[in-house]
């Protein structure tokens, strides 16, 4: 039941196939990082689930609707330590770090993936400021 419910979680001699789940997720978070999608209402409007929630770093919260009217700010960013926890068959947390390279600045961020219809959405996502580095992959 799981595997049709989930088939990227493959149970394998009663262990989760993370490794696949996570390339999979982090693929898809630096798509969403890319301008090329960050700029495309169709592309965004894919990644984002409907009720798609952000609490930006300035602690102000924007909706999907909000993203897909007046479109995400186009940065160059780089992902490290991508993390991935399974919260429930559908639902999966990913945690990481970003270097934002235009604005000088690192952020710790953590997003909340569903699997609906057998595709992965973006539901909530978070970034925090953070003075930290990143640690060597």
């Amino acid at each position: 039941m799981l595997k049709y419910i989930c088939k990227c979680f493959e149970n394998i001699e009663g262990t989760w196939n993370t490794d696949k789940l996570k390339a999979q997720l982090k693929a898809l978070e630096k798509s969403h990082l890319s301008q090329d999608v960050r700029k495309d209402v169709k592309k965004l409007d894919e990644i984002l689930e409907t009720d798609f929630i952000e609490i930006v770093s300035s602690g102000f919260m924007f909706y999907k609707e909000d993203c897909l009217t007046s479109g995400v700010e186009l940065f160059d960013m780089s992902l490290h330590n991508y993390e991935v926890q399974i919260l429930a068959p559908d639902v999966v947390l990913a945690t990481y770090f970003i270097e934002d390279k235009t604005r000088s600045r690192n952020t710790l961020r953590s997003s909340i993936w569903k699997l609906i219809y057998k595709i992965r959405k973006l539901y909530f996502h978070q970034g925090t400021i953070t003075e930290q580095k990143f640690l060597n992959e």
